[in-house]
């Protein structure tokens, strides 16, 4: 039985030689021997005067130098400080670490042989045999056992099954994003309980030190129990970090290798492997169950000190649950280090004070409309950092918060106040872009993995006045139609921008390009974009439409009128386009 799709097979003749051969497999190897005989042959000693350089006989581990016989014996003696040094062998020669020695088959796209049906050695595979799970050769449907069974074009199900491997990798890829942002969650947890822990510390020294002599040697043992408390609830994050990083080096590497089992082209060696490893991909999505990604404890320390028994009951001091009559919270702090802006987004954050006893089951924050006006409620729930985006530029905002539970909503913080930038500044967002989207230089340039259209959003969002920026096609090949505009925050990221009601865009090919908004084809213009051209995009929001240009040339009249709302500059593109920002005001 295979141990790895759970198939019988029973010994003919043919002995071993009769069992499928996983060519998949065999092809990946191939491509990894391939790279080691390249190393191989291009390791030349690193020390040689010649020209060229003699090949390298030996490494040497601690020096990291490649060297030729003659200069081993001139330049590295095995004696001295020397002596205790370890020689290996050239990477990819037989006897280096990890090197095999072999020199490969052949080339990616040097003929590898066309697998033959393993019962018709002169027949080629060509259907494929949904009873059996196999490929089989027309002589095996005319003559052999699979004449009665259920078979398949080998092609339509080649294809099917990759997409099924490909939409189950999809769900895999999701959970490895969802544990890393997790990783990120529990490692914050870490410091708001070394933070925490560190303020309940504080907290009870100096409520110890405003005792008398015999709370001395109570307040040891009441820190003794502060810090288990600490360690207690660092070991369980450690042990939920370390746990889900085990999982996410397991899908990792279960993804990188159906990667390259997708790369292959060959299907009748796919479809072998196919159906096992689809399920050992959907068993790895299973295993990130619900709950899985929560933190199994808080970063709160449920401990508060009574310091008022009376001196005979010293001994006794210890942490009990204080039972406080619930009340409204009391006043939010504005962390003010940690409140910032960036173009036209502020992101502020506030914590209760230490000790607080009134539980707070959330907060309001409000905000004025950045001329002095009423405020407004931007954000209510439970986190302590909001980030608000779409503001206006050059604009002074106030803002403030307050704390709620179910006695009612407590007393305003301090009013903060921030400014927004002047001119608009931005990049392309890595965090929102579709998943085959590659950035570059500072997130400035961008391209795409896919030969289909993805799309990318800048990291601004523009409400009113005037915007204008340029971006230079730095790579443009086999005539793709890369599409330029703007975006709503929810706009669809895995087709052409401007296909849907979320976008508003630009499309050119080499000769002509189009305007589109919910896949409406409007005011075809000549003139198209080649490598170097410049593409600029005019966003007015004080006239309300959007107008395109091409080096320096309008695209016709304004593309879109009555345009409102908040707008965020986006491009689509696909592998065959590189774009990068070049200027914008």
């Amino acid at each position: 039985t295979c141990p790895q799709c759970h198939r019988s097979a029973s010994l003919d003749q043919r002995g071993l030689r009769g069992f499928q051969r996983n060519r998949l497999l065999e092809a990946i190897v191939q491509r990894y021997q391939q790279g080691r005989a390249a190393a191989a042959a291009a390791a030349k000693c690193q020390l040689c005067d010649r020209s060229p350089p003699e090949p390298a006989a030996v490494l040497c581990e601690q020096c990291e130098v490649l060297y030729c016989s003659a200069c081993q014996l001139r330049c590295h003696p095995a004696r001295g400080p020397f002596a205790k040094h370890r020689l290996t062998p050239p990477p990819g020669q037989p006897g280096a670490p990890g090197g095999d020695g072999s020199g490969g088959g052949k080339g990616a796209g040097g003929g590898r042989k066309v697998p033959t049906c393993a019962e018709h050695d002169l027949e080629n595979y060509s259907m494929y045999c949904v009873s059996c799970r196999s490929p089989v050769c027309y002589q095996c449907l005319e003559e052999g056992k699979h004449s009665k069974h259920d078979v398949k074009a080998l092609g339509a199900m080649w294809k099917q099954h990759k997409a099924q491997l490909s939409q189950a990798l999809n769900g895999v890829s999701d959970k490895a994003k969802e544990a890393k942002e997790f990783l990120v969650q529990l490692k914050n947890l870490l410091q708001q309980i070394q933070e925490n822990g560190l303020d309940y510390e504080a907290c009870l020294v100096a409520q110890c030190d405003a005792l008398v002599d015999a709370l001395t040697r109570q307040k040891a043992k009441l820190l003794t129990k502060v810090t288990k408390e600490r360690e207690h609830k660092l070991k369980v994050v450690w042990d939920q970090i370390n746990h889900c990083t085990l999982k996410l080096r397991q899908s990792t590497g279960l993804m990188e290798y159906c990667l390259e089992v997708i790369k292959e082209n060959d299907p009748s060696g796919f479809l072998q492997i196919s159906d096992a490893l689809i399920k050992r991909v959907q068993v790895s999505q299973e295993q990130w169950v619900k709950g899985a990604l929560e933190p199994k404890v808080s970063a709160e320390f449920d401990l508060t000190l009574d310091s008022e028994p009376l001196l005979q009951s010293i001994h006794q001091l210890d942490f009990i649950q204080m039972k406080f009559p619930v009340t409204v919270p009391p006043v939010p702090l504005l962390q003010l280090e940690k409140c910032c802006t960036r173009n036209n987004s502020v992101t502020l954050a506030w914590r209760m004070p230490p000790l607080s006893h009134n539980p707070v089951e959330g907060y309001i924050l409000e905000l004025d409309d950045g001329d002095g006006g009423q405020f407004r409620e931007v954000y209510v729930g439970k986190e302590t950092l909001c980030t608000i985006d779409g503001l206006h530029f050059n604009s002074t905002y106030n803002a403030r918060v307050k704390a709620f539970n179910s006695s009612g909503v407590g007393p305003y913080s301090k009013t903060v106040i921030l400014q927004t930038s002047d001119v608009a500044w931005f990049s392309f967002d890595p965090s929102s872009a579709h998943r085959d989207i590659v950035l570059s230089n500072d997130n400035q340039t961008a391209t795409c993995n896919s030969y289909d259209d993805r799309v990318v959003l800048g990291t601004a969002a523009f409400s009113k006045g005037v915007h204008y920026w340029e971006l230079h096609v730095d790579r443009y090949d086999n005539h793709p139609d890369p599409a330029f505009g703007i975006a709503r925050i929810n706009v669809v990221k895995d087709m052409m921008l401007g296909k849907d009601d979320k976008a508003w865009a630009m499309y050119v090919d080499n000769n002509r390009s189009w305007f589109m908004h919910c896949n409406s084809h409007t005011n075809r213009t000549e003139g198209g974009v080649s490598k170097g051209a410049t593409v600029g995009v005019l966003l007015d929001l004080n006239k309300h439409n959007l107008t395109f240009y091409i080096n320096g040339q309008q695209q016709g009249p304004p593309a879109f009128e009555n345009i409102e709302g908040v707008f965020m500059p986006a491009l689509s593109l696909n592998r065959n386009v590189q774009v990068s920002l070049l200027q914008f005001s």
